[in-house]
């Protein structure tokens, strides 16, 4: 285990301290920027029956014992996203949450265990106009702090800039080569046609690996480093195979609407046009988990209240944003315990 020095000693508080108070004014605009757009602030639940069903994300577990000795397995959540499509199932219409969120196995200059998450939906809105709100959202972080650029490990970003705003499949072509949605076919992707194409663009693949697997390493070696460069990068039209929770493009068998959010080569959020269709979410869920299962030897059960709900939630379009992340571009902070007040133990020297 790492040697550790506490976040309480006073020369590592101070050093700290004015990464902190950025982070506190970046949140009082943002929450200013929404109350004005016209969303109402939401508080969800932190326990869960299921924390979220992603192959990759890890979660805590705990009990909640009831009065008379009962017990039920629950989860912290990786996410606010289930509470709040059953708000919009609900009713709201725009709603915006600081949400303390929680993923296990995640450590580093980019990730902490426990983390605010910025999660906002737009009922009966499509979900370009999300591009329009990272685009403010950005300017308005940027004017909190007080600066003109957000920086990270050498690279740099105007934040006052719109966004560039690239396909997958442009990117793919433009960075490696790859002619991406020529491996997908009828919502699925094409195992055999990407290994070849990224063989042939010098990428390592192993034996065992899956289209989504090939997909990632093609991403982080060749795409990822060119993206939130000089200006924002809005990353959109995930190929089918990684729709998450995202509906498919109309028309499309082979793109969904759902985009990433990158600055100074950084993910900063992740956006869907909210997928309503209960019995397509449950296969995702299902093949999710059972890839889960094959790789990490575990899963995680289904909410069926969230898939009831999904069924009764209007169309929608929704984000999750990674605050301490934004907090620490804007701030020029260059590890995310810079921005936290009082990080989880054993985080290590900064």
């Amino acid at each position: 285990m790492r040697q550790t020095t506490p976040f309480w000693l006073p020369g590592r508080h101070a050093a700290r301290r004015p990464y902190l108070k950025a982070r506190g004014a970046i949140a009082k605009a943002v929450r200013a920027w929404f109350e004005t757009a016209g969303f109402t602030e939401v508080e969800t639940a932190t326990l869960q029956v299921s924390p979220g069903n992603e192959t990759h994300l890890h979660a805590f577990g705990t009990e909640l014992i009831g009065p008379g000795g009962e017990r039920r397995q629950l989860y912290l959540r990786t996410s606010p996203e289930f509470a709040c499509k059953k708000l919009l199932a609900a009713g709201e219409t725009r709603i915006y949450d600081f949400a303390r969120v929680f993923r296990n196995r995640e450590r580093g200059a980019l990730h902490h265990p426990e983390f605010t998450m910025l999660e906002w939906y737009r009922a009966n809105e499509p979900y370009e106009t999300l591009m329009d709100d990272c685009a403010a959202l950005l300017a308005e972080a940027a004017r909190a702090a007080g600066t003109k650029a957000f920086s990270f490990r050498g690279k740099t970003v105007d934040p006052y800039l719109a966004p560039e705003r690239v396909t997958v499949a442009e990117a793919f072509a433009r960075h490696a080569g790859v002619d991406l949605l020529a491996t997908v076919k009828g919502g699925e992707g094409d195992r055999d046609a990407l290994a070849a194409a990224a063989v042939k663009a010098g990428i390592r693949i192993a034996d065992d690996d899956t289209w989504g697997d090939i997909f990632s390493r093609i991403l982080a070696e060749r795409v990822d480093p060119h993206l939130g460069i000089g200006r924002a990068t809005i990353l959109y039209e995930y190929p089918l195979p990684l729709a998450a929770l995202a509906r498919a493009k109309p028309g499309s068998d082979k793109v969904a609407e759902r985009f990433e959010l990158y600055a100074c080569g950084v993910e900063l959020g992740n956006a869907f046009g909210e997928l309503t269709d209960a019995a397509e979410q449950r296969a995702r869920f299902e093949a999710a988990m059972d890839e889960k299962q094959r790789i990490h030897g575990e899963r995680y059960p289904v909410d069926e209240d969230f898939l009831s709900a999904l069924a009764e939630m209007p169309q929608a379009s929704g984000i999750a944003l990674g605050f301490d992340r934004l907090a620490m571009l804007a701030s020029g902070a260059q590890h995310i315990e810079q921005v936290i007040w009082t990080p989880v133990a054993d985080g290590g020297d900064l």
